[in-house]
């Protein structure tokens, strides 16, 4: 019987490569491994390549929607699976095209290692019967954490300081920081990263207060009890089903707004958890920054087009603007097309979209989006998340 073929477009980095590889193998999946994004070019096919021919291999840039659907229709052939981590965007027309009559294999399932699908067209999914699967929490840890450190980072000041002694000045502080004790942190979408920020930053003394589009939460989830149908992550991933995920951090649980214009009126900092859906795009603009605290911090872990990048800036260069500082992390437009309206803003913190890249994370997101696959793939659908438009 012929294997199920897969068109690994954006591997695992570095050793993960390796387990990540071992895992689709050993599910009888024939791979096809993308090695643009690949450091080790040579490593790779000389380990993969050459026992025997166990992977195959291509190069090309999986951001060019037409370089991306050429190598998944190859010859002919087609891939009845395609993987990928870092969100390459697959539209109507990629779907179209790796679904065709006449290929020997058209597209049936899509694996994201990581929660967010903003980066696939589902209704044009759907009408092509291609099933998408993700590995919602993998990284709820990982983001949790970065979250924390800008936080950390922005309330204490530390990239001024930083600046300041790299140029040989002794910077004290001219108006004393308030602890975290004293802050109150407001957290939009608690899902499963939301719950798990929630839970570091109370056992650090911090208030913590949550905007929920589900109902209010009520009480704190004990760990075994952190059931994706009340927390999922982002909140709340659009139609997706069940699936087990180790517990995060627990804690007490956020005190419910009734509405965001109460959380962003009573926070001193706001942090985003959140997916890109036609509801939530746009929903940070110049009216919700205009409604925040004097002195208020804005955090953004989740996806770009949440909040309006130019009202955004806008507010940062304002110095009667309420809205004192931001740490972002996800962008409207990212990787060869990254371009911001915050480029230069010296209380504007800018990361290149790594809040979940931490070892741990990436290796749970990359084996269990692997297996989430293989099963779709075997006709085992039985708990395996999986998104609807």
């Amino acid at each position: 019987m012929e294997r199920s073929r897969v068109l690994l477009v954006d591997a695992a980095p570095g050793a993960l490569l390796g387990r990540e590889l071992e895992r689709l193998l050993g599910h009888g999946l024939a791979v096809t491994l993308n090695l643009r994004r690949v450091a080790d070019r040579a490593g790779a096919r000389a380990d993969w390549g050459g026992r025997g021919g166990r992977v195959d291999f291509t190069d090309f840039d999986p951001f060019d929607e037409a370089a991306l659907l050429a190598e998944t229709v190859r010859d002919g052939l087609g891939h009845h699976a395609v993987k990928s981590r870092a969100g390459v965007p697959l539209r109507a027309a990629f779907l179209a095209g790796a679904t065709r009559p006449g290929l020997a294999h058209p597209l049936r399932v899509i694996g994201r290692a990581g929660a967010g699908t903003d980066h696939v067209e589902l209704a044009a999914a759907a009408r092509h019967g291609v099933t998408i699967t993700h590995t919602p929490g993998s990284n709820a840890a990982a983001v949790a954490e970065f979250a924390l450190a800008q936080l950390l980072a922005l309330t204490r000041g530390l990239r001024s300081y930083d600046e300041a002694a790299h140029r040989g000045e002794w910077r004290a502080a001219t108006a004393p920081p308030k602890e975290l004790s004293e802050l109150t942190l407001g957290i939009v979408g608690p899902g499963r990263i939301g719950l798990a920020l929630a839970g570091r930053a109370s056992a650090l003394g911090m208030e913590v207060q949550a905007f929920s589009r589900r109902p209010a939460i009520t009480s704190a989830p004990s760990a075994p009890d952190l059931a994706p149908a009340s927390a999922s992550a982002p909140d709340p991933t659009p139609a997706s089903t069940p699936h087990p995920t180790p517990a995060s951090t627990p804690g007490p649980a956020p005190r419910p707004n009734r509405s965001l214009p109460d959380l962003l009126a009573t926070s001193d900092v706001v942090s985003l958890h959140l997916p890109l859906t036609p509801e939530t795009r746009g929903l940070i603009g110049r009216a919700e920054l205009a409604l925040m605290r004097p002195g208020a911090i804005l955090l953004n872990t989740a996806r770009g087009g949440i909040v309006d990048e130019q009202a955004l800036a806008d507010a940062l260069r304002d110095p009667a603007h309420p809205l004192a500082a931001a740490a972002v992390d996800t962008f409207e437009h990212e990787h060869a097309a990254f371009a911001s309206p915050l480029f230069g803003l010296p209380n504007a913190l800018l990361t290149p979209h790594v809040a979940g890249m931490t070892r741990t994370a990436m290796a749970t997101a990359a084996l269990r989006c692997a297996d989430h696959i293989a099963a779709l793939l075997a006709g085992r659908p039985e708990g395996i998340p999986v998104v609807t438009a």
